[in-house]
């Protein structure tokens, strides 16, 4: 299924993309309310948090509804978009993942995965215009794809280690790098507002597949700045879960970001580096995933 959270005054209700166009479950839920069996979770945390039998009455209910232009069936067009996980426990990262991405910046190839984390004031959604803040003047883009869990992993092995995973979508990892190489810990060039768009689909692991061969990119103005695949990471998606649940309690509706490949600003010889501004537009995308777009604009507050 490919799930999205639709901002409504404040609060993020449930979306369900069909051919049909997107199902607002909230206002189906109202309008067909006989026709759920079971309980019907109408929001995304409540469809990660609840597992198989969520997602089995979701998908129940989905079913379900008659065919036709009713007043729960919304245009994209006209949605205006959450964060596809509206609230995480954890937001864990993965740093220089990508080998063509530690060459570039002429990083070491690491040889344990690199970790530091960001917190729920990043998140933001699709279409979302996101202020450039007055504190950088090196905005970064990175294209990364999210594991999203759904089992509470401890101690998981790497090959049972994927079944923990409940789906996947694509962020924008915003990274001001003045901020971020000021001192030896990443933290604060990665924790401004809105320096992690996710979205737009959260897209369940069945319809994924292999999460470690996909095609990724960024494209900034119409221009394609990265443009790879999740084959070229160093510790693969398995690996990640396993060794990040070595250390702490994965739980459901954490998200990781698996790190970004060559391409990025920072990557080119100083002269040539030219950063994010108000204007520019950035869209990230990753196949099966969707393109996640958002524009910058100068911080007014």
């Amino acid at each position: 299924m490919k799930l999205i959270s639709i901002s409504k005054q404040g609060r993020n209700a449930l979306g369900v993309v069909t051919e049909n166009g997107v199902i607002d479950v909230e206002l189906a839920l109202e309008a067909e309310a006989s026709r759920a069996a079971a309980e019907v979770p109408s929001n995304v945390m409540a469809v990660i948090e609840g597992g198989e039998q969520a997602l089995d009455a979701l998908r129940g209910f989905i079913a379900s509804l008659p065919t036709g232009n009713a007043a729960y069936v919304r245009s994209e067009d006209e949605i205006e978009w959450g964060p596809c996980v509206t609230a995480p426990n954890k937001i864990i990262c993965v740093g220089l993942n990508y080998r063509k991405h530690a060459e570039e910046t002429n990083a070491p190839i690491p040889k344990y995965p690199i970790l530091f984390n960001k917190f729920n004031n990043t998140l933001t959604g699709h279409l979302k215009d996101i202020a450039v803040p007055k504190v950088t003047e090196k905005l970064d883009y990175e294209a990364e794809l999210v594991i999203v869990i759904g089992k509470n992993a401890k101690y998981v092995s790497r090959e049972d280690a994927l079944s923990h995973v409940f789906g996947y979508c694509a962020v924008n990892d915003l990274s001001a790098r003045d901020l971020q190489l000021r001192t030896q810990q990443w933290l604060l060039g990665k924790t401004c507002d809105d320096f992690s768009p996710l979205g737009p689909y959260l897209v369940t692991a069945d319809e994924v597949g292999n999460p470690n061969d996909l095609s990724i990119k960024a494209v900034v103005n119409g221009e394609v700045r990265q443009n790879s695949n999740t084959s070229d990471m160093i510790f693969q998606c398995d690996e990640i879960v396993s060794y990040i649940s070595q250390h702490m309690t994965l739980v459901p509706g954490d998200i990781i970001l698996t790190g970004t490949p060559e391409g990025v600003v920072l990557g080119l010889p100083e002269a040539q580096q030219v950063y994010l501004k108000p204007g520019d537009e950035v869209t990230i995308e990753i196949e099966k995933l969707g393109k996640l777009t958002n524009r910058f604009t100068a911080d007014q507050a």
